[in-house]
């Protein structure tokens, strides 16, 4: 439905955006995932009519989107502040944008009924925002911006001053809302874990790139680059030469799990990466053959799990690794550190030799 191709912005010496290029399907949850300053708002302002690019096309069922005026387009934008008119109800400011493009009052009428029930504010329909907490603003203002029937709806950061409970519950709800509404949902967010449980699809970006386009399990399992495992979830970066025969070989470390690197092309010099929740303990007295030696630095406890880190001679960073509930060591232990040879990702090539052990 939207396509977005090589779209350029540039404030002064800064490029907010460097020939972004993406394909939005009708009726898809999409996510604009990353750091700050990497260009996800202003991208999302371009499609909204609030930035006008350097160069690049947008269009939307094949028609060109930056032609029309920002009221023009069958686009609406959430703002992050929620934006609510204190002085008016919630059924009020539902109801504003519908009067302001004249419609009749029995069409308002029916359709603001209608959006509040499926937002489940018709019993808070004659209240103030102030009067509201901050999950039902959220609503109101959700509500706002689907009772105008967009193609697409725009949601800059939507649950960022949400508590954590509250923004788990917001997040069930907006995946139902989207669901019900059948609109194309656009959600810029610097939250990971967010992004992983609402979205169909993420696109990664840094520096005003798109480093990865993909559903959340493929990003997660086949990030593709340092900076995306890095970003995406906690991980585990080894730096060395991948072995035709097997095994990745970090100089002043030892040959840890991999599987075989391409036999037609040798040995391939890179970086691999090994989620936390991957490695195990290995008896350190038991298991002559484990990879990995080292000692318990801290333990973090989560509830339902425990992430450990533990210094290993050779390495510039912890390993990380996930065990089920409580820690079954103690800080200052000697433990014993292994991991199936398919976990261990190919994330980039190099030429570099060095060996970096890094963590998101």
């Amino acid at each position: 439905m939207i396509r977005i191709h090589e779209v350029t912005r540039r404030f002064g010496d800064t490029t907010a955006l460097d020939a972004v290029s993406l394909d939005i399907a009708e009726g898809e949850f999409f996510a604009l995932l990353g750091p700050s300053g990497c260009g996800k708002t202003t991208l999302l302002r371009v499609l909204a009519g609030f930035e006008t690019p350097d160069s690049g096309t947008v269009t939307l069922d094949g028609r060109d989107l930056l032609a029309l005026a920002p009221h023009r387009r069958p686009v609406n934008l959430m703002f992050q502040s929620y934006a609510l008119f204190p002085h008016m109800t919630v059924e009020r400011n539902i109801a504003y944008g519908l009067a302001r493009e004249g419609l009749p009052r029995a069409e308002i009428r029916e359709r603001v009924t209608e959006v509040l029930d499926t937002v489940g504010l018709t019993a808070l329909a004659r209240r103030r925002p102030q009067q509201l907490s901050g999950g039902q603003r959220q609503r109101v203002a959700l509500a706002r911006a689907i009772v105008k029937r967009p193609r697409l709806l725009l949601l800059d950061e939507p649950l960022s001053a949400l508590d954590k409970q509250v923004r788990a519950e917001m997040q069930l709800e907006l995946k139902r809302l989207q669901h019900e509404a059948g609109i194309t949902f656009l959600v810029v967010t610097h939250d990971q874990e967010e992004a992983m449980s609402l979205a169909d699809r993420i696109a990664v970006l840094d520096a005003g790139r798109v480093q990865q386009v993909d559903t959340p399990v493929e990003l997660y399992r086949r990030p593709r680059g340092r900076f995306v495992a890095g970003f995406v979830g906690a991980n585990n970066i080894f730096a060395g030469r991948l072995l035709a025969s097997g095994g990745l070989d970090v100089p002043g470390v030892g040959v840890l799990p991999a599987a075989a690197g391409d036999a037609a092309s040798g040995d391939i010099t890179g970086l691999v990466a090994v989620r936390p929740e991957n490695i195990r303990f290995a008896d350190p007295d038991g298991d002559a053959d484990a990879p990995l030696q080292g000692t318990v630095l801290d333990i973090s406890f989560f509830g339902g799990s425990s992430r450990i880190a533990v210094t290993v001679p050779g390495l510039d960073r912890p390993v990380l690794l996930t065990a089920p509930g409580p820690a079954p060591v103690a800080p200052g232990a000697r433990v014993a550190l292994s991991w199936h040879p398919e976990s261990a990702v190919l994330i980039e090539e190099t030429v570099e030799t060095t060996v970096e052990t890094t963590h998101g």
